[in-house]
C-alpha cells in the first residue's frame, strides 16, 4: 500500500475525545494495560496528506474573512460522486454546504414537520438521530430491523408501511449504509423502501455519510439513484469527515434535486443562521477529493475489510454467546451479548466495564435502541484489533 494504516498514532493531548476521554464515568484502566480507542466513530489513521497540504497552503495567506464557496468545491463533489457512485447529472445548484449531517437533519425536520409530529426510523438507530429529534420535540417511531437466517440485517417493509399509515407519518430518516449495523443496502432493497415511502407520501432524509467506507464485495447505491421519484423526494447528506477522519473540522453537504425541497431547506437553514461554511473545511474537502484521495480511500477500505474479517472470525470462534452480523460497510461491529450476559448473570454495563478496565474502550450499544449490545470501532491498526481480541478473550469473555 502507498499509505500507512499500520503505524499506531499517538493522539494523546491532540484534542481526541476517543483517546482523552472515557465513555463511562468512574471507570479506570488497570495498571499495565494501554488504551485501545474503539468507541467514538472516528479513525486512528493519519488522513491523506493532500488535505493538510490544501489547508496549509491556504493558511499561508493572512486573511480569513467572509467568503463564498469556490467553484472547485462543487466541481470536486460532482467528480467524486460521479467516479465513486456513478452519479450523472449532478450540478452545483443541487449541492449545499451543511455543518454536519445532524445539522441538515435538524433543519429538514423543522422545515417539513411540526413539534410533536412522528418520524419513522429503523432500529437499531444512530444515537445522533435520537438526540436531535428529541431535542426538537419530535417523536420517533421505530421500525425494527431483523436478522434473517443467514444473519443479515433486513428491513421489514410491511412493518414500515403499517407504522407510516397508523401514525400518519410523512417524514422518514433512512441510513445508508446503516449505522450501527454496517449493512450496505442492495438496489432492490432501497427500491422497496422508497416505494413504501412514496406510497405514504414521505419526505426522506438519506444519511449517506458512510457511503465511502464499503467493504470488499459490496457497493454503495445512492438512494436518489433508484428511481425518478426517489430522486425527487430525498434529501441526501454526505461528508468527507467520516471518510477522511475530519470530524473536528466539520463540513458536510446535501444533494437535493427537487427545487421545492431545496428552497424549503435553504429557507430554514438561513433563518437559523447555523449553517455558514467554515473556510478550512472547504479546503479540506478540496484536498480530500483530489486524485490521491481516491487511492487513499481504496486502501482504507482494504484495511477495514481485513480488520473486520479478523475480528468477526475471532468473535465467532472464541466468544460463545456473542452474536453479530458481519458488516458490509462502516468500520463498526454491533455485538449482541444477550446470551452471554444471561449465561454469566452479568449486566451488559458490567461487561462494558470489564472490557474498559483492560483498555478495550468500546461503546454502550443500548443507546442505539437494542438491549445488551455493544458497538465496537475497528478503525485502528490491525495490530490493535488483534490485541483487543486477545484481551477480551483472556480477561473478559473467557476468563
Amino acid at each position: 500500500m502507498k499509505y500507512d494504516f499500520t503505524t499506531i498514532m499517538d493522539r494523546a493531548g491532540k484534542d481526541a475525545r476517543a483517546v482523552d476521554s472515557m465513555p463511562m464515568e468512574g471507570v479506570e484502566i488497570k495498571p499495565g494495560f494501554s488504551k485501545i480507542p474503539m468507541w467514538v466513530a472516528d479513525m486512528n489513521f493519519a488522513t491523506v496528506p493532500t488535505i493538510q497540504e490544501a489547508i496549509i497552503e491556504r493558511v499561508k495567506h493572512p486573511a480569513f474573512g467572509y467568503f463564498s464557496l469556490r467553484d472547485e468545491y462543487f466541481d470536486s463533489i460532482i467528480r467524486w460522486q460521479n467516479l465513486r457512485n456513478g452519479v450523472e447529472g449532478l450540478k452545483a445548484e443541487h449541492i449545499g454546504y451543511e455543518n454536519g449531517v445532524l445539522g441538515c437533519v435538524g433543519a429538514a425536520v423543522q422545515a417539513f414537520t411540526s413539534p410533536g409530529e412522528k418520524i419513522l426510523l429503523h432500529a437499531p438507530t444512530y444515537v445522533g438521530f435520537t438526540g436531535t429529534l428529541g431535542n426538537l420535540g419530535r417523536e420517533i417511531v421505530h421500525s425494527q430491523l431483523y436478522r434473517d437466517q443467514q444473519g443479515i440485517w433486513r428491513m421489514d417493509y410491511e412493518d414500515m408501511d403499517r407504522l407510516l399509515k397508523e401514525h400518519k407519518i410523512h417524514f422518514a430518516i433512512f441510513c445508508s449504509p446503516h449505522n450501527p449495523c454496517g449493512r450496505v443496502w442492495e438496489r432492490e432493497e432501497i427500491e422497496k423502501a422508497m416505494e413504501v415511502y412514496r406510497a405514504n407520501d414521505c419526505i426522506v432524509v438519506s444519511d449517506e455519510i458512510w457511503s465511502d467506507i464499503i467493504l470488499t464485495g459490496h457497493k454503495h447505491i445512492p438512494t436518489q439513484s433508484v428511481s425518478e421519484d426517489a430522486k425527487n423526494r430525498t434529501i441526501a447528506v454526505y461528508a468527507p469527515t467520516k471518510t477522511f477522519n475530519l470530524a473536528g473540522l466539520v463540513g458536510s453537504y446535501h444533494v437535493i434535486y427537487n427545487k421545492y425541497l431545496r428552497d424549503r431547506l435553504d429557507k430554514m437553514s438561513n433563518s437559523l443562521r447555523y449553517n455558514h461554511p467554515n473556510l478550512l473545511s472547504m479546503y479540506a474537502l478540496i484536498g480530500a477529493y483530489k486524485d490521491e484521495g481516491y487511492q487513499w480511500v481504496d486502501e482504507l477500505c482494504q484495511t477495514i475489510t481485513g480488520n473486520v474479517d479478523y475480528a468477526y472470525n475471532y468473535i465467532v470462534e472464541h466468544f460463545k454467546g456473542v452474536t453479530l452480523a458481519k458488516p458490509q460497510g462502516t468500520y463498526m461491529l454491533y455485538l449482541d451479548c444477550s446470551q452471554w450476559c444471561k449465561e454469566h448473570n452479568i449486566d451488559v454495563g458490567e461487561l462494558l466495564k470489564m472490557g474498559m478496565e483492560v483498555g478495550v474502550v468500546w461503546q454502550d450499544g443500548r443507546r442505539f435502541q437494542r438491549p445488551d449490545t455493544i458497538r465496537m470501532n475497528l478503525a485502528v491498526p490491525l495490530s490493535l484489533v488483534k490485541e483487543a481480541m486477545d484481551r477480551l478473550d483472556k480477561y473478559v469473555f473467557n476468563k
